[in-house]
């Protein structure tokens, strides 16, 4: 217990534009995985797990199926994961996953964003190592043992289990995340999760002040207005 980790969970949006970004982004993302993975959410448990939480910050069911009609065409967009790392306001470690059709426009937007708050963007692993990359499973549940026995009969690598106030969040290799997910609703049948998704936690965190924490504050306002930044992640407390 104690273990800290940022669920990212989009506020509901209190303008046109902010809803428009918030639908765009989750369309992006079931296109991708559907795509990838297949339309049918009964057998892709990252679309499933995308739509679930989709629904959970009110994303309109039509903007969903459009996503899924469109991954059962031929052709489409050649959407291409892109990762960047850097440090941002107060040395503070920063990693921004994107989905992109255009990597070099991508790329330009996001170092831009890094110059306006005049801090530096890294090579691919400078940052990342300093983060554990895990899928995150949390719902309903008082015993953490038998949590943790469903999934190690499937042989999943748990990294850490936190039970508290009658919740269980579960920490695996990002790798095992549909096989982690698979048998828990196998041993406890239909869950909510609450928490349903990959992310990077960041192994320690440190803390922004003053003119510092105002900078990363508009440094991430910078990130969420470019369409192709689908998270970000970082270390501050």
């Amino acid at each position: 217990m104690g273990r800290a980790y940022q669920n990212r969970k989009d506020s509901i949006a209190k303008t046109s534009n902010q809803k428009a970004r918030i639908y765009s982004r989750y369309g992006r993302e079931i296109y991708v995985a559907a795509k990838s993975g297949g339309t049918d959410p009964s057998g892709n448990l990252t679309l499933r797990g995308l739509i679930e939480r989709a629904r959970k910050d009110q994303v309109p069911s039509h903007v969903i199926e459009k996503a899924i009609d469109k991954a059962k065409g031929s052709g489409g967009e050649d959407f291409a994961v892109a990762r960047y790392e850097g440090f941002g306001p107060g040395g503070c470690t920063v990693i921004i996953e994107c989905l992109t059709d255009n990597p070099n426009r991508t790329s330009a937007e996001v170092r831009n964003c890094f110059g306006k708050v005049k801090c530096k963007i890294g090579v691919q692993g400078s940052v990342s190592h300093l983060f554990d990359h895990c899928a995150i499973l949390a719902f309903e549940r008082d015993n953490e043992d038998e949590v943790l026995e469903a999934l190690m009969e499937r042989d999943v690598d748990v990294s850490d289990i936190e039970s508290e106030g009658g919740h269980i969040t579960v920490f695996a290799a990002s790798t095992d995340y549909s096989r982690a997910k698979q048998a828990l609703t196998e041993a406890f049948g239909e869950i909510d999760f609450e928490a349903d998704e990959i992310q990077f936690v960041p192994q320690n965190t440190v803390s922004l002040e003053g003119e510092e924490k105002l900078l990363l504050e508009r440094f991430l306002e910078l990130l969420d207005d470019v369409d192709d930044v689908q998270r970000v992640f970082h270390n501050v407390e």
